[in-house]
Protein backbone atom coordinates (compact mmCIF):
# COMPACT_ATOMS: atom_id res chain seq x y z
CA UNK A 1 0.00 0.00 0.00
CA UNK A 2 1.30 3.44 -0.93
CA UNK A 3 2.00 5.81 1.95
CA UNK A 4 -0.31 8.83 1.68
CA UNK A 5 1.33 12.17 0.94
CA UNK A 6 1.80 14.41 3.93
CA UNK A 7 0.41 17.93 3.95
CA UNK A 8 2.71 20.82 4.70
CA UNK A 9 1.88 22.84 7.80
CA UNK A 10 2.11 26.32 9.24
CA UNK A 11 1.92 26.67 13.02
CA UNK A 12 1.79 29.83 15.10
CA UNK A 13 4.24 29.61 17.98
CA UNK A 14 3.28 32.93 19.58
CA UNK A 15 5.24 34.05 22.64
CA UNK A 16 7.98 31.84 24.15
CA UNK A 17 5.67 31.59 27.17
CA UNK A 18 3.59 29.05 25.25
CA UNK A 19 6.21 26.52 26.37
CA UNK A 20 4.96 27.00 29.95
CA UNK A 21 1.39 28.12 29.27
CA UNK A 22 0.09 25.96 26.39
CA UNK A 23 -3.38 27.48 26.18
CA UNK A 24 -5.68 26.39 23.38
CA UNK A 25 -2.90 26.36 20.77
CA UNK A 26 -0.66 24.13 22.87
CA UNK A 27 -3.57 21.78 23.53
CA UNK A 28 -4.16 21.56 19.78
CA UNK A 29 -0.48 20.91 19.08
CA UNK A 30 -0.53 18.00 21.52
CA UNK A 31 -3.09 16.36 19.21
CA UNK A 32 -1.30 17.30 16.00
CA UNK A 33 1.63 14.88 16.23
CA UNK A 34 -0.60 11.86 16.99
CA UNK A 35 -2.97 12.92 14.19
CA UNK A 36 -0.10 13.07 11.68
CA UNK A 37 1.16 9.68 12.83
CA UNK A 38 -2.30 8.12 12.55
CA UNK A 39 -2.98 9.49 9.07
CA UNK A 40 0.48 9.29 7.47
CA UNK A 41 2.90 7.55 9.82
CA UNK A 42 5.70 9.17 11.78
CA UNK A 43 7.60 11.68 9.60
CA UNK A 44 11.10 10.67 8.54
CA UNK A 45 12.32 14.22 9.06
CA UNK A 46 10.82 17.62 9.78
CA UNK A 47 12.14 20.39 7.53
CA UNK A 48 11.17 23.58 9.31
CA UNK A 49 11.38 27.24 8.35
CA UNK A 50 11.15 29.37 11.50
CA UNK A 51 10.72 33.12 11.83
CA UNK A 52 13.73 33.10 14.17
CA UNK A 53 16.24 31.41 11.84
CA UNK A 54 17.06 34.08 9.28
CA UNK A 55 19.94 34.31 6.82
CA UNK A 56 20.92 36.32 3.74
CA UNK A 57 20.33 33.26 1.53
CA UNK A 58 18.50 30.01 2.34
CA UNK A 59 20.57 27.67 4.49
CA UNK A 60 20.06 24.22 5.97
CA UNK A 61 21.35 23.68 9.51
CA UNK A 62 22.56 20.13 8.92
CA UNK A 63 24.16 19.24 12.24
CA UNK A 64 23.75 15.62 13.36
CA UNK A 65 22.18 16.82 16.61
CA UNK A 66 20.60 20.06 17.79
CA UNK A 67 20.70 21.76 21.15
CA UNK A 68 17.93 23.97 22.49
CA UNK A 69 18.46 27.68 21.87
CA UNK A 70 16.82 30.05 24.36
CA UNK A 71 16.77 33.01 22.00
CA UNK A 72 14.85 35.46 24.19
CA UNK A 73 15.29 37.46 27.37
CA UNK A 74 13.35 38.66 30.38
CA UNK A 75 11.17 35.60 30.86
CA UNK A 76 10.74 33.34 33.92
CA UNK A 77 13.70 31.15 34.87
CA UNK A 78 11.63 28.01 34.38
CA UNK A 79 11.51 28.72 30.65
CA UNK A 80 15.30 28.57 30.37
CA UNK A 81 15.40 25.16 32.01
CA UNK A 82 13.31 23.55 29.28
CA UNK A 83 15.20 21.41 26.76
CA UNK A 84 14.40 19.96 23.35
CA UNK A 85 17.70 18.56 22.08
CA UNK A 86 16.63 16.80 18.90
CA UNK A 87 18.36 14.55 16.37
CA UNK A 88 19.42 16.39 13.25
CA UNK A 89 18.05 15.84 9.77
CA UNK A 90 21.50 15.87 8.17
CA UNK A 91 20.81 12.71 6.16
CA UNK A 92 18.03 14.54 4.30
CA UNK A 93 20.06 17.72 3.67
CA UNK A 94 21.53 16.71 0.27
CA UNK A 95 18.08 15.85 -1.08
CA UNK A 96 16.57 19.12 0.15
CA UNK A 97 19.47 21.15 -1.19
CA UNK A 98 19.25 19.52 -4.62
CA UNK A 99 15.52 20.23 -4.90
CA UNK A 100 16.09 23.89 -4.10
CA UNK A 101 18.96 24.18 -6.58
CA UNK A 102 16.93 22.43 -9.26
CA UNK A 103 14.36 25.21 -8.81
CA UNK A 104 17.05 27.78 -9.60
CA UNK A 105 17.29 29.08 -6.04
CA UNK A 106 20.40 29.39 -3.87
CA UNK A 107 20.92 27.28 -0.77
CA UNK A 108 23.77 26.58 1.61
CA UNK A 109 24.31 23.45 3.69
CA UNK A 110 25.88 24.28 7.03
CA UNK A 111 27.10 21.92 9.71
CA UNK A 112 25.70 24.24 12.36
CA UNK A 113 22.90 23.21 14.70
CA UNK A 114 20.48 24.59 17.25
CA UNK A 115 16.72 24.93 17.47
CA UNK A 116 15.27 28.39 18.09
CA UNK A 117 12.09 28.69 20.13
CA UNK A 118 9.96 28.90 17.00
CA UNK A 119 10.97 25.29 16.41
CA UNK A 120 11.30 23.66 19.79
CA UNK A 121 8.28 25.22 21.50
CA UNK A 122 5.67 23.76 19.09
CA UNK A 123 7.59 20.51 18.61
CA UNK A 124 7.77 19.77 22.32
CA UNK A 125 3.96 19.59 22.23
CA UNK A 126 3.58 17.78 18.90
CA UNK A 127 6.49 15.34 19.36
CA UNK A 128 7.39 15.34 23.06
CA UNK A 129 9.57 12.21 22.79
CA UNK A 130 12.11 14.21 20.73
CA UNK A 131 12.52 11.29 18.33
CA UNK A 132 11.94 12.90 14.92
CA UNK A 133 15.00 14.34 13.11
CA UNK A 134 14.77 18.09 12.53
CA UNK A 135 16.35 20.00 9.63
CA UNK A 136 15.99 23.77 10.06
CA UNK A 137 15.75 25.80 6.85
CA UNK A 138 16.86 29.35 7.52
CA UNK A 139 15.50 31.88 5.04
CA UNK A 140 16.04 35.51 4.01
CA UNK A 141 13.55 37.91 5.64
CA UNK A 142 13.89 40.29 2.69
CA UNK A 143 12.58 37.74 0.19
CA UNK A 144 9.08 38.50 -0.98
CA UNK A 145 6.13 36.24 -0.11
CA UNK A 146 6.05 35.16 -3.76
CA UNK A 147 9.69 34.11 -3.76
CA UNK A 148 9.33 32.25 -0.47
CA UNK A 149 6.30 30.48 -1.93
CA UNK A 150 8.59 29.33 -4.75
CA UNK A 151 11.15 28.14 -2.19
CA UNK A 152 8.42 26.10 -0.55
CA UNK A 153 7.21 24.81 -3.90
CA UNK A 154 10.67 23.38 -4.51
CA UNK A 155 10.22 21.30 -1.35
CA UNK A 156 6.87 19.81 -2.42
CA UNK A 157 8.28 16.43 -3.55
CA UNK A 158 9.51 15.78 -0.01
CA UNK A 159 5.93 15.35 1.20
CA UNK A 160 5.56 12.10 -0.76
CA UNK A 161 8.82 10.89 0.79
CA UNK A 162 7.57 11.02 4.36
CA UNK A 163 9.07 14.44 5.15
CA UNK A 164 7.00 17.02 7.00
CA UNK A 165 7.54 20.55 5.68
CA UNK A 166 6.71 22.97 8.48
CA UNK A 167 6.57 26.75 8.70
CA UNK A 168 6.62 28.26 12.19
CA UNK A 169 5.70 31.89 12.84
CA UNK A 170 2.52 33.63 13.94
CA UNK A 171 -0.57 34.49 11.94
CA UNK A 172 -0.50 37.87 13.73
CA UNK A 173 2.57 39.17 15.55
CA UNK A 174 2.86 42.53 17.27
CA UNK A 175 4.58 41.79 20.58
CA UNK A 176 4.62 45.43 21.62
CA UNK A 177 0.85 45.35 21.41
CA UNK A 178 0.74 42.03 23.28
CA UNK A 179 2.88 43.26 26.15
CA UNK A 180 1.02 46.57 26.39
CA UNK A 181 -2.17 44.58 26.88
CA UNK A 182 -0.47 42.28 29.41
CA UNK A 183 1.65 44.93 31.09
CA UNK A 184 1.92 43.20 34.47
CA UNK A 185 3.92 40.25 33.12
CA UNK A 186 5.16 38.72 29.87
CA UNK A 187 2.52 36.04 29.48
CA UNK A 188 0.00 35.96 26.65
CA UNK A 189 -2.92 34.05 28.10
CA UNK A 190 -6.06 32.97 26.30
CA UNK A 191 -9.44 34.40 27.14
CA UNK A 192 -9.14 38.12 26.50
CA UNK A 193 -11.56 39.53 23.92
CA UNK A 194 -10.00 39.69 20.50
CA UNK A 195 -9.26 43.11 19.06
CA UNK A 196 -11.45 43.87 16.02
CA UNK A 197 -8.32 44.55 13.98
CA UNK A 198 -6.92 41.11 14.78
CA UNK A 199 -10.22 39.41 13.96
CA UNK A 200 -10.46 41.26 10.65
CA UNK A 201 -6.93 40.32 9.61
CA UNK A 202 -7.26 36.66 10.57
CA UNK A 203 -10.63 36.38 8.83
CA UNK A 204 -9.30 37.95 5.64
CA UNK A 205 -6.31 35.61 5.68
CA UNK A 206 -8.50 32.55 6.24
CA UNK A 207 -10.91 33.53 3.48
CA UNK A 208 -8.21 34.27 0.91
CA UNK A 209 -6.41 31.05 1.87
CA UNK A 210 -9.53 28.92 1.46
CA UNK A 211 -10.04 30.51 -1.97
CA UNK A 212 -6.41 29.75 -2.95
CA UNK A 213 -6.11 33.44 -3.82
CA UNK A 214 -2.34 33.48 -3.79
CA UNK A 215 -2.06 36.77 -5.63
CA UNK A 216 -3.97 38.58 -2.87
CA UNK A 217 -1.99 36.73 -0.19
CA UNK A 218 1.32 37.71 -1.80
CA UNK A 219 0.11 41.32 -1.61
CA UNK A 220 -1.21 41.04 1.95
CA UNK A 221 0.50 44.25 3.08
CA UNK A 222 -1.64 46.27 0.68
CA UNK A 223 -4.80 44.19 0.71
CA UNK A 224 -5.27 42.69 4.17
CA UNK A 225 -7.03 44.87 6.77
CA UNK A 226 -4.74 46.24 9.49
CA UNK A 227 -1.71 44.43 8.04
CA UNK A 228 0.84 46.91 9.39
CA UNK A 229 -0.65 46.73 12.90
CA UNK A 230 -0.81 42.95 12.94
CA UNK A 231 2.65 42.56 11.37
CA UNK A 232 4.92 45.57 11.95
CA UNK A 233 7.55 43.45 10.19
CA UNK A 234 7.07 40.46 7.89
CA UNK A 235 9.22 37.73 9.37
CA UNK A 236 6.59 35.94 11.47
CA UNK A 237 4.19 35.58 8.55
CA UNK A 238 6.79 34.61 5.94
CA UNK A 239 7.03 30.92 7.00
CA UNK A 240 3.35 30.64 6.03
CA UNK A 241 4.37 31.17 2.40
CA UNK A 242 7.08 28.51 2.54
CA UNK A 243 4.55 25.99 3.86
CA UNK A 244 1.89 27.13 1.37
CA UNK A 245 4.30 26.72 -1.52
CA UNK A 246 5.17 23.19 -0.39
CA UNK A 247 1.44 22.33 -0.54
CA UNK A 248 0.72 24.54 -3.54
CA UNK A 249 -1.72 22.15 -5.21
CA UNK A 250 -4.20 22.76 -2.41
CA UNK A 251 -6.50 22.77 -0.67
CA UNK A 252 -5.59 25.12 2.17
CA UNK A 253 -7.36 24.36 5.45
CA UNK A 254 -7.25 26.21 8.74
CA UNK A 255 -7.00 23.43 11.32
CA UNK A 256 -6.98 25.60 14.43
CA UNK A 257 -7.69 29.21 15.33
CA UNK A 258 -7.31 30.88 18.69
CA UNK A 259 -5.97 34.15 20.06
CA UNK A 260 -3.81 35.03 23.05
CA UNK A 261 -3.84 38.45 24.72
CA UNK A 262 -6.60 39.51 22.34
CA UNK A 263 -4.23 40.13 19.44
CA UNK A 264 -1.73 37.27 19.06
CA UNK A 265 -3.20 34.88 16.51
CA UNK A 266 -2.32 31.21 17.05
CA UNK A 267 -3.77 29.70 13.87
CA UNK A 268 -2.51 26.49 12.25
CA UNK A 269 -2.90 25.78 8.53
CA UNK A 270 -2.49 22.61 6.45
CA UNK A 271 -1.73 22.67 2.72
CA UNK A 272 -1.91 20.18 -0.09
CA UNK A 273 -3.68 16.99 -0.99
CA UNK A 274 -3.10 15.47 2.44
CA UNK A 275 -4.76 18.36 4.31
CA UNK A 276 -8.31 16.90 4.34
CA UNK A 277 -6.99 13.56 5.60
CA UNK A 278 -5.26 15.31 8.49
CA UNK A 279 -8.31 17.47 9.22
CA UNK A 280 -10.43 14.32 9.40
CA UNK A 281 -8.23 13.05 12.25
CA UNK A 282 -9.36 16.03 14.34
Amino acid sequence: MDTPTLPSLFVSHGSPMMALEPGAAGAFLRTLGPAIDAAFGRPRTIVVASAHSLTREPALLAAPRHETVHDFGGFPEALYRLRYDAPGGHAMAPRVAQLVRDAGLPIHVLQDGGLDHGIWVPLRYAYPDVDVPVLPLAFPPDWSPRRLFELGRALAPLRAEGVLVLGSGSITHNLRLVFSRRSHDRTAADGEPEMPESAAFRSWFAERSAAQDHEALFDYRAQAPHAALMHPSDEHLLPWYVAAGAGHEGPTLRLHDSVQAGCLGMDTYAFGSGAPRLQAQG
